[in-house]
């Protein structure tokens, strides 16, 4: 089970995730980010310090939401990934693609 949770702190919007996300819900994750962008918050730290498990599908809708976010402007950053989240944004090559920050605080501040 997934939960998200989107709040606004000044211009940038923080969407925190738990739980896994996979094939079933992972659409979910996407279309959250995609209205936090569409509704002008085009600046967004994702905290995934409570995601236990993230599968392809998941990425698939970072980097889509990723390169949404760059049309319009603007960026997505990650704040503490959990140690299992962080392997996969490794081995996918994404560390490389997204800023990364050991808290929400950090990424909130970096823009």
């Amino acid at each position: 089970m997934m939960a998200i949770n989107v709040t606004a702190h000044q211009q940038v919007t923080v969407v925190e995730v738990s739980g896994r996300v996979d094939g079933m819900n992972a659409g979910e994750l996407g279309g959250a980010i995609g209205s936090a962008i569409d509704n002008g918050g085009i600046y967004l730290v994702l905290d995934l310090s409570q995601v236990d498990y993230m599968s392809s599908a998941g990425l698939r809708e970072l980097v889509n939401s990723f390169k949404k976010a760059k049309r319009a402007a603007g960026d997505i950053r990650l704040a503490q990934p959990s140690e299992r989240v962080r392997e996969v944004l490794e081995m996918s090559g994404l560390d490389t693609v997204f800023r990364i920050f050991n808290t929400q605080a950090e990424a909130v501040a970096s823009y």
